[in-house]
């Protein structure tokens, strides 16, 4: 199907309509891009001749062919089907003339000879009679394809024959593409010249016409027509062999809207890119390799050849649809192109574009991007271009370009202070990438000492990693040996960093560093290159070591507003995420990981982006999304793998650990158990986490005395750390649920009454699930008290789980009261808020326990019509919508309802629950334990 060729088919029949009706010949030259479809204009137009009264002769010009004598002209006489003596007196003409000189078609007779023009004359006069002959019962039609690719020969017998077509009806049809320099420049000269001659021009593709080549129905073909144009230009080949590609199994009724890329696509771009001359495609590719606009002065040099000679090339991928602004015009179709190239040729040309670059001023990172590609250093120029690029790399957040960079300039001679300096970065790009890959630069940078034999700063750089390997006594070493000034050559300020960094990983050394509060805050704002680094490492001191001087959260959440958008920063903000996660703020804790993992240097360090999954997936446990926590914690595991993580392994374990306890799954919680974890894991924090985990697993599976064991343990670290944080671990509220399950009610009410009184140490989920717990062991009359402050403390914090077990133990204590209804919704609410939880055997559990009946009050599939706080089915559905921030008319849009309808039922919503205004609702209906999510996802 031609789309968008009307004009130039209508201009083809009206020539032919003229040539037929005046007896007039006709001479048309087709042009356009390769790929506009000038074959299927040809094509299409002969076979609407032929049924229009015409005979029409064929033939196409090839590269291959143009040495070879009346190539194309054999072809027309061939498709004529020529009787047997007319074909035969014809071939033998042109057996005469193959030893007689030709010049360039157009030009002059060959030397002058008249023998020689006499045989050409003979040629002609009976080429051009048996051309009349079978003109003569209609219209005759030569179309000649390619004829930029025709033999001088047979150009030389067209030539003729458009000379002396005033009063024969014979049209010639040829079709060229664009070269670099037109072939046989006569030729087209004198062509060009004749009164009959009209030239057309295929131009690209509009929107409209791709919408029709798209075909389809669904209202969403301009779209894809305009995504489709900017890939392809509106190149006729590309476009088709685009939308070609369409994804397996659409549909007529369902058609695809994204446009997939594939064989087709790759082929026909080659396709185009080889029908044009191999100087064009040196471009093309010169472009490809360099990815960027290239001036045609950087293209001549990276080609070796006169700059202005790379400015028709340039022209014509223009025209042809594959260049856009001086670069290629699509991903997709640079790759295609590089793909083709042999390794070899692609190295050779990223090496002259580096040199290119370079001399022409470029940044340190492209030039070194086409280094790394070359794998070529031996410049003396090219080591200080990778080192700049390398710590560009690293501070945008690319460690593995630091890393690609910093490979090439290892080898490479120099003194031993930049050797240190380079192999230290190289060690952080690569850690980033993969910690199991730099234990051979480790111990390379721990023997660098300094004249004076002490450790120097890359020595010190390497303090991390061994923390996160758990060799704390080596990393311990190598600080007490450095000088006791400050500042160590080439790293000021590095020094208190690196000791601070020591205590938080290994508390055990926290008291002998962080000697008061004041002293904390003057380090944080000290003018050194490692200030930033302190300022979080001391937010996180702050919430492990909280006092009434200093508000961790505020502090964390400063370091966070002011730095998540910086693409470097992703390490040192993990600091102050824990700060968050250890006061007990969880719900900031996934905002800004939801936040970090989005930015694109998550995407580049599968370190840094599998610890934000881990904090992530701690923040998700601690707000009762045991799915959610399991997910990220699983990803995290898979980012990097368990035995990459070194100590730091503990943090997703005891995630997954609790997820599987929690969720009833303890043969999972079991294999997850049987990972091995460093033995240095517990002396960290995180291995506090694991024994907590640990000891949960243990009380589910009834052993007390395990649970036990592990808890003091806990609770006998964190004293003799200074670190008696809920937060980080509430190891009196997890020892006293192991004595209420042994029935050790005096010991359990000793250490929750303990756990209260900790100062500046329990947060409002720890104070929420203290007071529960202790409700449970107190008289009749205080409990009920208890448990409401214990309800709303958890609504507060937004722990959905332990929000559950509050409700659950409300509705037990209002039944033994006597209040079977209110007990009977309470308990109902909360075995829908465990099912959102994932927590299917605490729901069980509910339901096994629910007051009143023979059978449970709620079964899993069943809803009641009503509900006891006298809310309607509708007015439940749109008061969940309205308390999570819809208005009126989203809500009508989600439920099929009019506006009117919706504001009457928020009345009497209003009027049930005893709330004032919309922004009460949430509060309300959280209270209740309203099912919002489930609301949500049925409304929706």
């Amino acid at each position: 199907m031609l789309v968008q060729r009307e004009e130039q088919v209508t201009r083809l029949r009206t020539a032919f309509r003229s040539c037929e009706e005046q007896r007039r010949g006709q001479v048309a030259l087709v042009t356009g891009a390769v790929g506009s479809g000038k074959t299927s204009l040809l094509e299409s137009f002969g076979e609407w001749a032929d049924t229009a009264g015409g005979r029409v002769l064929a033939a196409a010009g090839s590269r291959a062919e143009r040495g070879l004598p009346f190539g194309v002209l054999g072809q027309l006489l061939h498709s004529a089907r020529l009787d047997d003596e007319a074909a035969a007196r014809l071939e033998s003409l042109m057996r005469d003339v193959a030893a007689v000189p030709l010049p360039e078609p157009g030009g002059d007779a060959g030397d002058g000879s008249a023998a020689d023009d006499r045989v050409w004359a003979r040629l002609l006069h009976g080429l051009f009679t048996t051309l009349l002959d079978l003109a003569d019962p209609g219209p005759l039609v030569l179309t000649i394809d390619d004829v930029h690719h025709a033999d001088p020969t047979s150009l030389h017998c067209l030539l003729y024959v458009a000379r002396r077509l005033r009063h024969a009806p014979i049209m010639v049809l040829l079709a060229e593409a664009s070269a670099l320099r037109p072939p046989h420049p006569l030729f087209r000269a004198e062509l060009l010249s004749q009164p009959h001659f009209c030239r057309i021009t295929l131009p690209p593709l509009t929107v409209e016409a791709i919408a029709r080549l798209v075909d389809d129905d669904s209202g969403a073909a301009r779209e894809t027509a305009e995504r489709c144009l900017d890939m392809t230009g509106g190149n006729p080949l590309l476009t088709r062999a685009l939308i070609d590609e369409r994804t397996p199994g659409d549909s007529d009724d369902e058609p695809t809207v994204d446009l997939a890329f594939g064989d087709t696509f790759d082929q026909a771009v080659l396709g185009c890119l080889y029908r044009h001359e191999p100087g064009v495609r040196r471009v093309a590719r010169a472009l490809a390799v360099l990815d960027r606009p290239a001036q045609t002065d950087l293209l001549g040099q990276l080609l070796d050849m006169v700059p202005e000679a790379a400015v028709p090339a340039v022209r014509i991928l223009r025209t042809s649809g594959l260049v856009k602004n001086d670069r290629l015009r699509h991903p997709r179709i640079l790759r295609s192109i590089l793909a083709d190239m042999c390794p070899e040729e692609r190295r050779r040309m990223h090496r002259r574009a580096a040199e290119a670059l370079h001399d022409h001023g470029a940044e340190p990172g492209v030039v070194a991007g086409h280094l790394v590609a070359a794998a070529w250093s031996d410049a003396a120029w090219t080591v200080p271009v990778l080192q700049d690029a390398a710590a560009h790399a690293l501070a945008s957040g690319r460690p593995d370009v630091a890393a690609a960079c910093l490979r090439l300039v290892t080898d490479a001679d120099a003194d031993d202070a930049r050797r240190g300096a380079t192999t230290a970065m190289l060690v952080s790009a690569r850690w980033q990438v993969s910690p199991l890959t730099v234990n051979g630069q480790l111990g390379q940078l721990l023997a660098t000492t300094g004249p004076d034999g002490r450790p120097t700063a890359a020595a010190l750089a390497t303090v991390p990693y061994l923390l996160w390997q758990g060799r704390t006594e080596e990393a311990a070493e190598l600080i007490d040996g450095c000088a006791d000034d400050e500042d160590l050559p080439g790293a000021p300020g590095r020094l208190p960093v690196m000791r601070l960094l020591l205590a938080l990983a290994h508390p055990d050394r926290l008291a002998a560093v962080r000697e008061s509060s004041a002293a904390w805050g003057r380090t944080a704002t000290a003018p050194t290159t490692g200030g930033l680094q302190l300022q979080a490492l001391t937010v996180l001191g702050t919430a492990l070591t909280p006092t009434g001087e200093h508000d961790a959260v505020t502090a964390a959440e400063q370091l966070l507003h002011r730095h998540h958008t910086d693409d470097g920063a992703l390490p040192l903000l993990t600091a102050p995420l824990l700060a968050l996660l250890w006061s007990g703020r969880a719900d900031r804790v996934a905002v800004w990981s939801d936040l970090l993992l989005d930015r694109p240097a998550a995407r580049y360090a599968p370190v840094w982006r599998a610890v934000l999954r881990a904090l992530r997936a701690e923040a998700a446990l601690r707000l009762g999304d045991l799915p959610g926590a399991e997910e990220h914690a699983r990803a995290a595991l898979e980012d990097l793998p368990a035995q990459a993580w070194g100590v730091a392994v503990a943090g997703p374990l005891a995630t997954l650990i609790t997820c599987a306890t929690e969720a009833g799954r303890f043969a999972e919680a079991d294999r997850w158990l049987a990972h091995p974890v460093p033995p240095g894991t517990f002396r960290t924090l995180l291995g506090l986490h694991y024994l907590t985990a640990r000891a949960r697993h243990h009380l589910a599976l009834g052993r007390a005395h395990a649970a036990t064991t592990d808890l003091r343990r806990c609770g006998e670290l964190t004293r003799a750390w200074g670190v008696d944080v809920a937060g980080v671990v509430p190891w009196r509220l997890e020892l006293a649920r192991v004595q209420l399950g042994v029935g050790n009610k005096p010991h359990a009410t000793q250490l929750l009454q303990e756990q209260l009184r900790v100062p500046h140490g329990v947060d409002d989920r720890t104070r929420g699930r203290t007071l529960r717990l202790l409700a449970g062991t107190a008289a009749p009359e205080h409990r009920r008290k208890l448990l409401s402050e214990a309800v709303h403390l958890l609504q507060a914090s937004g722990d959905r789980l332990e929000l559950v077990r509050a409700l659950g133990d409300t509705g037990q204590t209002l039944q033994r009261a006597g209040d079977s209804a209110r007990a009977r919704l309470l308990v109902r609410r909360a075995y829908q808020l465990a099912q959102d939880c994932g927590a299917s055997v605490l729901a069980q559990r509910l339901v096994r326990r629910d007051p009143g009946g023979d059978g449970p009050a709620y079964p899993a599939a069943v809803e009641t019509p009503g509900m006891e706080d006298g809310l309607s089915e509708a007015e439940r559905r749109v008061a969940a919508l309205a308390a999570q921030g819809h208005t009126n008319r989203q809500i009508s849009s989600k439920l099929f309802i009019t506006v009117s309808t919706v504001e009457q039922h928020l009345t009497r919503v209003y009027r049930k629950l005893d709330v004032k205004r919309r922004t009460d609702l949430p509060a309300r209906l959280v209270t209740h334990a309203e099912p919002l999510a489930e609301e949500l996802q049925d409304a929706s």
